[in-house]
């Protein structure tokens, strides 16, 4: 913002010193002339400095100034050789552009927004979707405490709130955090939240649930995501969470949801009111160049669900991901991290696991350039191979 400030005593001064240059010279109409000049252009700076004045104690200053704008976005490249041929991944894709937009209405009211480009193209027969992920309006009530109306992120996990690709390791996200916890999930509803006392904060939301078409034969958690597009409200979702902050560099947290019906009120076959629990709990610790990720996520479904697919009742995953920065700007890790989506049936070859070694180079604070090297061993086949990537914020 640029602040004018006008001095009009030496403007004034500058015009006055030109009238008198001129008087020796002059006709008494040119002196005249010259006086109501001086005159007119000492109103217009007087109106002028007026309304500057007027607007700075307003406050006013363009909406602009109370306007944010940022965004992220990630290029991937993945080079995965599998048992199954047919099942080899060589490609090149930009997974994700993301634009943020946000605006504060006043001390207490304000909107953010995030809209979201992915695979680069959208439309029928393309790979991409074009989605807005956040749209609320967020009111601060009290010190500490606010409340959202609007479509949000779900309070649950790791990297479902904070997945900027140049705050965590690896080219993809781990498959926890998108296989049982169906990251980004996002959904429309209200939300409270606040800090309860010094480093405790909680979170409490009521919203639109997952919907599975059992008709079509969903069973997996992430296949009910209904992104707030005209989503099926017949049943709700009701999710809390509470974070512990209270040591510096190191966050716990637990998340518990209950849908009371997955299918919404659909009845296929004998299948009906499937209600669902999520838990999870994870700790993310940064303490000097040494970092650990660790999260426990299950759900637990009415055994129904099972008639569609057998052991599906339960679904459950885990990771833990240690790291080491040399400096600033390089810093390493290894994950593993296993999940099944139908772990409630031990007959059922359903069971995956995957290791991750890698690298990330931050070019800046917000902008890493990442490799790493991966081998999943998934029912009936085995897939290793290497991915390459370039992620950045602003």
């Amino acid at each position: 913002m640029v602040k004018l400030e006008l001095n009009r005593t030496a403007i004034a001064a500058a015009v006055a010193a030109t009238v008198l240059a001129n008087v020796a010279n002059a006709t008494q109409d040119e002196i005249q002339a010259l006086k109501q000049q001086l005159e007119q252009q000492q109103a217009q700076l007087d109106a002028l400095t007026d309304a500057l004045e007027s607007n700075r104690n307003s406050g006013s200053d363009g909406w602009w100034a109370d306007t944010s704008f940022g965004g992220y976005a990630e290029l991937h490249y993945n080079n995965i050789n599998s048992q199954q041929s047919s099942k080899d991944t060589v490609e090149l894709d930009l997974h994700r552009f993301v634009l943020f937009f946000g605006h504060r209405f006043n001390d207490k009211v304000s909107f953010f927004s995030e809209l979201e480009v992915e695979h680069t193209v959208a439309g029928e027969g393309k790979n991409g979707e074009v989605e807005v992920e956040q749209a609320f309006i967020k009111y601060q009530y009290a010190d500490n405490h606010s409340a959202k109306a609007g479509v949000f992120l779900v309070p649950v996990g790791i990297l479902n709130e904070v997945h900027e690709p140049d705050t965590f390791y690896g080219v993809e996200r781990n498959n926890v955090e998108k296989n049982i916890i169906p990251t980004t999930w996002w959904e429309g509803g209200v939300m409270a939240s606040g800090e309860m006392f010094t480093g405790v904060s909680y979170d409490a939301s009521v919203s639109s649930g997952l919907y599975l078409d059992a008709a079509d034969g969903d069973f997996k958690v992430r296949d009910g995501r209904q992104k707030a597009s005209e989503a099926n409200a017949t049943d709700m979702a009701y999710t809390a969470r509470i974070v512990w902050n209270g040591m510096p560099g190191v966050q716990v947290g637990f998340t518990g949801q209950y849908n009371t019906d997955l299918l919404q009120g659909d009845v296929v076959g004998s299948v009906k009111d499937v209600d669902a629990l999520l838990l999870e709990t994870h700790v993310d610790l940064r303490k000097g160049p040494i970092g650990l990720r660790a999260l426990y996520a299950t759900w637990d479904i009415d055994s129904a669900l099972d008639d569609i697919a057998a052991g599906a009742s339960e679904q459950t995953g885990w990771y833990v991901e240690p790291s080491y920065k040399f400096s600033e700007k390089v810093g390493v890790f290894a994950r593993y991290s296993q999940w099944d989506n139908q772990a409630a049936d031990d007959d059922v070859d359903s069971n995956y696991e995957q290791m991750d070694v890698g690298i990330n180079y931050w070019l800046v604070d917000t902008v890493a350039l990442k490799a790493d090297v991966q081998k999943t061993n998934e029912p009936g086949n085995t897939k290793e191979g290497f991915n390459l990537g370039i992620g950045w914020s602003f």
